[in-house]
């Protein structure tokens, strides 16, 4: 990158900062502190927030270095998000004395922290597209501003943790993701499984399961009880169903007169059909 500080103007830089506070940071204090000249300061920095801006490209690129694009690799997306801003806490370490005295001028100064804003916002929708989060929409840019409160209240505990490993800021980090969690449910950290339908639900709450002596039989037993059926309604106490009234018997079956058209009379004469009549009222008349 044409602008990308080197680590010796990096360093002057948050020196002059952590001894003149971000209101008394110029370029001729970053000049002389660094020993490069005022006009390539020029050539590659407008103002000292571009060289703020660069070096939180540099962090960026340090945090997301071997994260893959959408990376679910590991764990759930809180996880990731977790591992990112420890990284970049790590990686903000060297310049922990600026760093945490341009916090302290910010602080008393909120148009300048509103001014410098969309900074921290861009390296937070960085880290949740490193954790494999989207950034995208309304529902994206929400998630932005929920990890910029998570990560003002980490550093919060940052500025007061002397510890080597960082155990109190780790504490405080995962604290925040919680209530994250549980009040900005937009932001959506962890990973929900769907759930799997009930295969063998209970009763219904207030309403009665059917004994199993009356449930309707399967369908395989349905010719078996058509054929029962003719014998006859049975009695309670001879193998019947108590309570339920066997099917009637089918009438038995009339004898067809024979006709013409049946082979036992062959002599009988032929009854004619009479005409349909125009207009008629059977199913099959037309006019």
């Amino acid at each position: 990158m044409r602008d990308a500080p080197s680590p010796a103007l990096l360093d002057a830089f948050w020196r002059v900062v952590a001894q003149h506070g971000w209101h008394g940071t110029t370029f001729a204090r970053i000049a002389a502190e660094s020993g490069e000249s005022l006009s390539d300061l020029r050539g590659r920095y407008p103002t000292p927030v571009d060289l703020l801006r660069a070096h939180a490209r540099t962090v960026d690129q340090a945090v997301l270095e071997g994260t893959v694009p959408g990376q679910t690799g590991f764990g759930t997306a809180r996880d990731r998000v977790f591992d990112l801003l420890m990284r970049r806490l790590d990686a903000l370490q060297p310049h922990r004395e600026g760093i945490l005295r341009m916090q302290r001028d910010l602080m008393r100064d909120p148009l300048s922290a509103l001014f410098l804003s969309p900074i921290l916002m861009a390296s937070m929708a960085w880290t949740l597209e490193g954790a494999g989060v989207s950034t995208a929409g309304i529902a994206g840019a929400l998630r932005v501003q929920g990890l910029v409160g998570v990560w003002l209240s980490v550093a919060r505990a940052w500025e007061t943790d002397e510890s080597v490993d960082l155990g109190p800021t780790m504490a405080a980090l995962d604290r925040a993701l919680d209530r994250a969690e549980k009040v900005a449910s937009t932001l959506r950290l962890t990973e929900e499984e769907p759930a799997l339908p009930d295969l063998n639900p209970g009763p219904v709450e207030g309403v009665d399961s059917a004994p199993p002596d009356i449930v309707d039989p399967p369908l395989a037993d349905t010719g078996i009880m058509l054929a029962d059926a003719d014998a006859g309604p049975e009695q309670p106490g001879e193998g019947g169903t108590p309570g339920v009234a066997a099917a009637e018997p089918l009438p038995p079956a009339e004898p067809v007169p024979p006709s013409a058209l049946s082979p036992e009379a062959p002599d009988a004469p032929a009854t004619p059909t009479p005409p349909r009549k125009k207009g008629g009222s059977g199913p099959l008349s037309i006019a």
